[in-house]
């Protein structure tokens, strides 16, 4: 057991004697003193002394039981957490109480008369189930406050949990999502690029290519009409050469024919 049964077990115990005088209502004082005064007519005197006496006593003992009750009370509540502590505790309190119900019922027996003594018990034993049920009720409606807000703690923080997970799901979700799609509109881009190049690749070439053709179709042509050029300049030679030796031959003939008459001539 803790300290607090300890003090729980030890402050009851000293105030024994003074509980009796708790549970006595100003009714049932006066009730007391009348009954005492008219059966005990000899000890008046010394009644109302005990009376007065009876009345500071219990305004000192209801003090103390005060703080006596309020410390129980307080270190139930502190224990309530530990239950096998407060099954202790209960355990203690209720023997505490069965304790001072018999210390009460022999003093009363002592000081009053049976019918007081019977009335003094009942207020006394009332009061005591009283305390008692007040105490058990309290660790009661202790643990059941505790039960609840744990679990109306453990419930929130399941619920904080689980829309963290979703919050932090969706951001990877969203955040995937959008690497995917700058990934996606980048690689869509350096193919693009890639395309263009091969085709700009591809014009060039084909450029040179006809550039080439073209550069060699013409030097064909003009390799051809070169030659053609000469094919004719030369033919034109030869029959310009031809026609030169034809109309010198005929020329000769006709001299030698001219020649050959006038020698005849002659002759």
């Amino acid at each position: 057991m803790g300290t607090g049964t300890v003090l729980i077990v030890l402050l009851p115990l000293t105030t024994t004697t003074l509980l009796p005088l708790l549970v006595v209502e100003e009714e049932v004082e006066v009730h007391v003193v009348v009954v005492v005064v008219v059966v005990v007519e000899v000890e008046v005197v010394v009644v109302v002394v005990v009376v007065v006496v009876v009345v500071v006593v219990v305004v000192v003992v209801v003090v103390v039981v005060v703080v006596v009750v309020v410390v129980e009370v307080v270190v139930v509540v502190v224990l309530v957490v530990e239950e096998e502590e407060v099954v202790v505790v209960v355990v203690v309190v209720v023997v505490v109480v069965v304790v001072v119900v018999v210390v009460v019922v022999v003093v009363v027996v002592v000081v009053v008369e049976e019918e007081v003594v019977v009335e003094v018990v009942v207020v006394v034993v009332v009061v005591e189930v009283v305390v008692v049920v007040v105490v058990v009720v309290v660790v009661v409606v202790v643990e059941a406050v505790v039960v609840v807000v744990v679990v109306v703690v453990v419930v929130v923080v399941e619920v904080v949990v689980v829309v963290v997970v979703v919050v932090v799901e969706v951001v990877v979700v969203v955040v995937v999502i959008a690497v995917a799609v700058a990934v996606a509109e980048v690689v869509i881009v350096l193919v693009v690029v890639v395309v263009v190049v091969v085709f700009v690749v591809v014009v060039v070439v084909v450029v040179v290519v006809v550039v080439v053709v073209v550069v060699v179709v013409v030097v064909v042509v003009v390799v051809v009409v070169v030659v053609v050029v000469v094919v004719v300049v030369v033919e034109v030679v030869v029959v310009v050469v031809v026609l030169v030796v034809v109309v010198v031959v005929v020329v000769v003939i006709v001299v030698v024919i001219v020649l050959e008459v006038v020698l005849k001539l002659k002759h």
